[in-house]
């Protein structure tokens, strides 16, 4: 089966899942008796707002229930929207335009951050120095996140596809420990995996390029944004505190990082160093990126070839919340 029918087959699965499980939310109108957010390791501003418990603070006051669940890359977290398991899940921009197509009911509400989070990435030493050399090899990714659409943007930058590299479907983490034992010759990378195999192992880049890492959006199930507008804000006004908390509070964020993720705190430092944490509101540059990489998952037939891109992202794309609460 090749990578795009794999890709495919997971989200339709994933898909199914919501039309048979929907919902745990109140009706319209009504406050929902608990709310569901995903942390990762991948969103560092996730991380301050689990820790310091403001949303459990905030929505307390309203009898409301806070659930706090992992996702371990744009993979797990857009399988926990699809199924109704969380009600907001941080992917990256890419990744949810690959859900969409496929039927999943998200919206991007609110950008986390602007990331370099992946790059192409070979074994200290390795004689692959570029994306041309990787023909006939094999690359571990995770199908559906962003460092797999950055992988197959990159082949397609150099005059490749994916038909001329053999793609290792692993969890990030997995790819990493695949590349640092021989298993594979270079991996499409995720930080703070990837800062850890730069800083104590001297993994070298093949490829870099920031334009291709697509931004980290916070999804909502429509469904949840319909029937609780009200908590959608407030949940971005959460994300707003924890964002300038981390800006102001470099230092601090990358020991909870390190914590949390349980790695050295230069590896931590490295990871926020390569995130821009000032445009939270989605808006043209944000569908530009996500409309280019699109192109790019047609042209691999992951998205579907009959799909309006520019459509599409307008659709995925939702601002009008982050703008209220940015303007009060």
């Amino acid at each position: 089966m090749k990578v795009w029918q794999k890709l495919s087959l997971a989200v339709s699965l994933a898909g199914a899942i919501v039309l048979a499980g929907c919902s745990s939310s109140a009706k319209e109108g009504e406050k929902p008796e608990k709310i569901r957010l995903d942390y990762a390791f991948y969103s560092p501003t996730s991380l301050a707002l689990k820790k310091f418990g403001w949303a459990e603070e905030t929505f307390k006051k309203e009898g409301i229930e806070v659930e706090w669940i992992q996702s371990q890359g744009s993979n797990k977290a857009l399988e926990f929207l699809n199924s109704d398991s969380v009600d907001f899940g941080s992917t990256a921009g890419a990744a949810a335009l690959i859900a969409k197509d496929k039927g999943a009911p998200i919206e991007s509400v609110y950008i986390y951050s602007q990331p370099e989070w992946t790059a192409l990435v070979a074994k200290d030493g390795s004689p692959i120095k570029d994306v041309k050399d990787l023909k006939g090899k094999k690359v571990a990714a995770t199908f559906g996140t962003d460092p797999h659409i950055f992988l197959l943007r990159a082949l397609a930058d150099a005059g490749l596809s994916a038909k001329d590299v053999q793609i290792v479907n692993l969890q990030h983490a997995d790819g990493a420990n695949a590349l640092l034992k021989g298993q594979v010759d270079a991996w499409a990378g995720l930080d703070p995996h990837m800062a850890r195999t730069e800083v104590e192992s001297g993994a070298q880049y093949i490829y870099r390029n920031p334009d291709f890492n697509t931004y980290g959006t916070l999804n909502v199930r429509s469904e949840f944004a319909k029937n609780h507008p009200e908590q959608v804000e407030q949940v971005i006004e959460l994300y707003e505190k924890a964002r300038k908390w981390t800006l102001e509070n470099p230092e601090e964020a990358a020991k909870l990082l390190s914590e949390e993720a349980g790695i050295k705190e230069d590896v931590a430092k490295k990871q926020l160093e390569r995130n821009n944490f000032s445009e939270p509101v989605p808006g043209s540059q944000h569908e530009k990126a996500i409309s280019a990489a699109g192109e790019v998952l047609q042209t691999e037939e992951i998205v579907k070839k009959d799909t309006d891109i520019k459509k599409l992202v307008s659709e995925l794309i939702n601002p009008k919340y982050a703008e209220k609460v940015i303007k009060k």
